[in-house]
């Protein structure tokens, strides 16, 4: 239930198996979330932090008037409110986007971790700080990217994120976002999301039918996104 947990662990660093024994022995119960549903509510107590197994769900916030912005989308594998563990609370919701199992992890197993398991607490360390720099990068997106380089740096980020688990096909991957979802994503409308995909189709680069991305020029497409995938931190190396 828990290796595509594992799987994006130990793509950054080496988990032994007491480690892995230390996880295994610190999830609590799952459950399944539909989509559209909230998996944790802004301001609500939290006790326990959340690991996601199937589905994506995204962290939003909305605005007064009903308008949403996705701040980032959380795949398979990723501890979706580990930073719940100090904050108590967290200041967005959490919303599945697809129908989702997750998995609780209490806090009281995680105060254990970092008393028991030094290394396996800087790994979870280092998994918020990445989510901190996936942030900043959508930041860059919102604020300097056109449209059609925040469409494809999108989607180049969530190919990276997806082998990490080996949660890709051949040639792309399941895309389950609708357009109104992407336009929440890249601070676009519908209708500027719409044409880009069009764009982006007619270049070659792309082809989208049922939920499926196909990516025909990774490199044309990188190179329309200007990405760089350094700030996923990819680099074994570099702990």
């Amino acid at each position: 239930m828990i290796d595509v947990h594992l799987r994006k662990l130990r793509a950054r660093d080496d988990i032994s198996t007491d480690e892995e024994a230390a996880i295994r022995g610190s999830i609590g119960d799952s459950r399944s979330v539909a989509a559209h549903k909230a998996v944790i509510r802004a301001w609500e107590p939290v006790h326990e932090s959340t690991i996601l197994l199937r589905g994506w769900t995204a962290r939003v916030k909305d605005t007064e008037s009903g308008q949403r912005q996705i701040t980032e989308i959380n795949l398979p594998g990723d501890f979706i409110d580990l930073h719940s563990f100090t904050l108590k609370s967290l200041d967005h919701d959490v919303v599945a986007l697809t129908p989702c199992q997750v998995v609780a992890v209490p806090h009281q197993k995680l105060e254990q971790i970092t008393v028991k398991h030094p290394h396996l607490t800087r790994a979870y360390w280092f998994s918020t700080n990445l989510d901190a720099a996936i942030h900043r990068e959508w930041m860059l997106s919102a604020g300097r990217r056109s449209a059609i380089g925040r469409v494809a740096h999108l989607l180049c980020e969530l190919l990276v994120r997806l082998q990490i688990t080996d949660s890709t096909h051949e040639d792309g991957y399941d895309f389950p976002l609708t357009q109104t979802q992407l336009a929440d994503c890249l601070g676009l409308t519908a209708v500027h999301v719409n044409r880009t995909l069009q764009d982006l189709r007619k270049r070659g680069l792309i082809e989208l039918k049922d939920k499926r991305l196909r990516i025909l020029d990774l490199a044309e497409l990188q190179r329309v996104a200007e990405f760089d995938p350094g700030y996923l931190y990819l680099d074994r190396n570099h702990r």
